[in-house]
């Protein structure tokens, strides 16, 4: 018999999912039948596999050990950086500054030291996570930006505050603002442009159109001019839609390329464009146990390309 008690990460969940998560070789059709043969209980009750775990609830599985193969104990993440830019941080969720040049997740062959890798070890350090009492649920980021972009990235810390947090950045009541460098003088100063993007992920680049294409996933970016000097420009950018590299293609699509970008604009062979996601605005309503970041902001107040631009406009 595997009993666990659930703490506050791993509540929100559905059973049946908790269940193979912490036990990823359970066949699901044992997994099931074995719920309707009430051998598997909570709170010493029968339950249904569509029943949502809380956070002190008793689950129960009284089934033959060798039927049940708990996940590895493999500690990735113990190898990542300790070092972390973190602007908030509470029960719920984190709100990272990430430098351009780390990763958020792995990607091709390199997994050791990524953002996500150095919010799960100091979460594990600090004793609010651990792979074995939280078997279901692992931190995880709920948006990501480029590896050469830097700027704000939230992590969750518990299945509730995840879910939450892709509902409402699937339905923009999480604003996201970014600081960007780019060639040229943008007329007008300020604008909404709207365009079709579509993406090559073998190249991992996209293309950008002013014509809808088979395939093609409509962009609208907001753009206003805070400063110019020596013929480069910073904006501040607002996404009205979120597409991969959408910023950067858009920008050069209308002869403006950010500075430094290697893949869509005029320094080749440079890849540290100057794109900052510097400003989060929470204006979620009927968000449940983080109701109480409704109508906070936060945001890098001296981020790297603001700076730069100060001092030498970029060149």
């Amino acid at each position: 018999m595997k009993s666990f008690t659930i703490t506050n990460g791993d509540s929100g969940q559905r059973v049946d999912r908790f269940i193979l998560k912490a036990f990823p070789t359970l066949p699901k059709s044992l997994m099931y039948k074995e719920i309707r043969k009430k051998n598997i209980k909570l709170n010493k009750k029968r339950t249904e596999p569509s029943a949502i775990l809380k956070e002190g609830d008793v689950l129960e599985i009284y089934i033959k050990d060798d039927a049940l193969t708990q996940r590895a104990k493999h500690y990735d993440f113990m190898t990542a950086s300790k070092q972390l830019e973190i602007v908030y941080e509470d029960e719920n969720i984190m709100i990272l500054n990430k430098k351009a040049g780390l990763l958020c997740h792995p990607a091709n062959g390199e997994y050791g030291d990524t953002l996500i890798a150095r919010v799960q070890r100091r979460l594990y350090e600090k004793g609010e996570w651990s792979p074995e009492t939280n078997a279901a649920f692992t931190p995880a980021l709920a948006n990501r930006i480029d590896r050469n972009t830097s700027g704000l990235v939230i992590a969750a810390k518990n299945a509730q505050s995840l879910k939450i947090l892709n509902e409402k950045i699937k339905s923009r009541e999480i604003e996201k603002y970014y600081l960007a460098a780019v060639h040229g003088k943008p007329e007008p100063e300020s604008a909404t442009i709207t365009a079709y993007l579509i993406k090559d992920e073998k190249k991992n680049k996209v293309k950008v159109s002013d014509n809808e294409i088979i395939g093609s996933k409509k962009i609208i970016t907001r753009y206003k001019t805070l400063d110019s000097r020596n013929n480069i420009s910073l904006l501040e950018i607002k996404l009205e839609t979120g597409r991969s590299h959408q910023i950067r293609a858009q920008l050069a699509h209308i002869g403006h390329p950010l500075v430094n970008d290697g893949k869509y604009g005029v320094e080749h062979g440079r890849y540290r464009q100057a794109l900052c996601s510097y400003k989060l605005v929470f204006n979620m309503e009927n968000a449940g146990i983080l109701d109480y970041l409704n109508h906070r902001e936060f945001q890098i107040e001296n981020c790297e390309v603001l700076r730069t631009f100060k001092e030498n406009g970029y060149i």
